[in-house]
Formats: C-alpha cells, structure tokens, sequence
C-alpha cells in the first residue's frame, strides 16, 4: 500500500510525524519537570511516545520507495540521509518517556532529589529539542526536494525561471 487515494503513503505518514514529535517532546518535558501531570497523564505518555517511535520507521520505508518512483538527485539523497537520522531520537523519546512513567508510577517523588529531577528534565529536554529541530530539518529538506524544480522554474540553470 504505497499510495493512498493516489497520494504516496509517506507525504501522508510525513503528517503524523511533523505533529507526534513534538507533541510528544512537550509532553515528555512537561511530565519530567511535573511528577503530579506524570502522575495524571499514566499511560498516556510512554503509549504516545510507542506511537511516534512506530511512525518513523513507517514513514522512512514509503519514503524509499517514493524516492525509488521520483528518482534521486542531491535534494531527495539529503533528505533521506536526514530522515534516517530520526530514529535513534524518536528511541530516546520513547525510553525516556518510559523511564518518567516508570519513576513517577513506582517512586516516592518527594524523596527524589531536586538535583536528580533538574538533571532527568534537562536530559528530556536535550532529547526532546535534538528530535523537534531534526525533524524541521528533514522537513525543510522535504520540502526543497519536492518544491525546488517548481519555484525555480524547472532545472534551467541559473535562470530566473521564465
């Protein structure tokens, strides 16, 4: 299923990792900073972070085959080399957020030092803002892949586009 509705599967997968990535990033530094939200948000934020792990790869492997259909040139290369890089960030997501839900479900949080918490919301925060800029940056060399021929009026070279 490499098309949906004639459309290629990972521009429409593209969506859902634009919007969980960061989602999930907020809601891991907010939940590592605020034991009491870790507490209320439950499974919610390792279950999103499980999701966003999962549509990377997805995304990934219609992204090669749509890359096989349009054909490679330097843009497109960028941006699966770029793309490939998403993955060990989406991973610390997902085992950081396991780790908060761990911490907050089965720890005393009064007893965990404030030295301890800084250094646990730092450490997501550092993750969470690498997978949040990685992301911009497939996504703008997406975009320029997809939208360079046509805004520059074709291949010509060093032409004004007319």
């Amino acid at each position: 299923m490499n098309t949906i509705n004639g459309l290629p599967t990972h521009i429409l997968l593209v969506h859902l990792v634009v919007v969980f990535v960061p989602l999930t990033a907020l809601a891991l530094i907010v939940c590592a900073l605020s034991p009491a939200v870790a507490r209320r948000a439950g499974l919610l934020l390792p279950v999103l972070a499980f999701v966003t792990l999962a549509t990377v790869p997805l995304t990934s492997h219609f992204g090669e085959w749509l890359e096989g259909k349009v054909g490679s040139n330097e843009l497109v290369r960028r941006h699966a080399e770029l793309g490939d890089g998403l993955l060990p960030w989406a991973g610390g997501l997902f085992l950081l957020a396991v780790a908060v839900w761990w911490f907050t479900r089965t720890a005393n949080t009064r007893r965990i030092s404030t030295a301890v918490r800084i250094g646990a919301g730092v450490l997501c925060a550092v993750v969470a803002v690498g997978a949040v800029v990685d992301v911009y940056r497939i996504g703008d060399s997406g975009a320029k892949a997809a939208w360079q021929d046509a805004l520059t009026g074709g291949s010509t070279e060093g032409g004004d586009g007319h």
